[in-house]
């Protein structure tokens, strides 16, 4: 973990130095951790796993008929309908 003075006094410096022993780091501020830093790497396959993640839900969903076929001015309708 790295805190805000230790960023601020050597900067990038501290996030490289973290990222050496782990894949993400955490900053943070007056005691709470408040952000992380990760490689853009690992970035990158945190959103991917992400996206994987959501076409499964979305392939369970068409399986079940979890779905709406409708127009844009249906959908636009509904929503507008369904709003408490």
């Amino acid at each position: 973990m790295i805190t805000a003075n230790e960023l601020k006094i050597k900067g990038v410096k501290a996030i490289e130095e973290g990222l050496k022993d782990q894949p993400e780091v955490a900053i943070s501020v007056r005691g709470k951790v408040k952000y992380v830093a990760m490689t853009v790497e690992q970035y990158e396959q945190m959103r991917a796993a992400e996206l994987e993640a959501a076409y499964s839900q979305v392939m369970e969903d068409v399986k079940a008929g979890r779905y709406t076929v409708e127009t844009a001015e249906e959908h636009i309708a509904r929503l507008f309908n369904d709003k408490p």
